[in-house]
């Protein structure tokens, strides 16, 4: 499967929220290093982001492989994120990912700019 095609099942499994197809991506010992929810491991990452999450709608901007590892590639994306409360949050999202030799991601890094949606989230948290 190529860098493109496994991130895009990736942003797939995100947008419709399917923790059972997202799982299967993650190697059992996978962590997720996220802005908002920490250094965890991936299946409680996403068990907590899809109890957050109503709706999201994704749409992938670009797809980057690695030139210096080929088990590492990322991919730049709009997130569109309508929590749980209702409330929609929308920014570009950069996430790093580092694969095993079995074409499963055993971490992700998720970098983007926090300022617009870290008070909502937090009075997500709060209810």
């Amino acid at each position: 499967m190529s860098t493109k095609e496994l991130i895009e099942q990736y942003l797939h499994a995100l947008e419709q929220g399917n923790l059972d197809e997202m799982l299967s991506l993650f190697d059992e010992q996978a962590i997720v290093v996220s802005p908002l929810y920490g250094k965890v491991s991936a299946n409680h990452f996403y068990k907590e982001l899809f109890s957050d999450t109503s709706q999201s709608q994704i749409t992938l901007l670009n797809t980057f492989p690695s030139n210096e590892n080929e088990n590492v590639c990322a991919g730049h994306f709009r997130y569109d994120w309508t929590m749980k409360d209702g409330t929609l949050v929308s920014f570009e999202c950069v996430d790093i990912f580092q694969t095993t030799n079995e074409n499963k991601f055993e971490q992700l890094t998720i970098i983007y700019d926090t300022q617009t949606v870290r008070g909502e989230f937090y009075k997500l948290k709060a209810n």
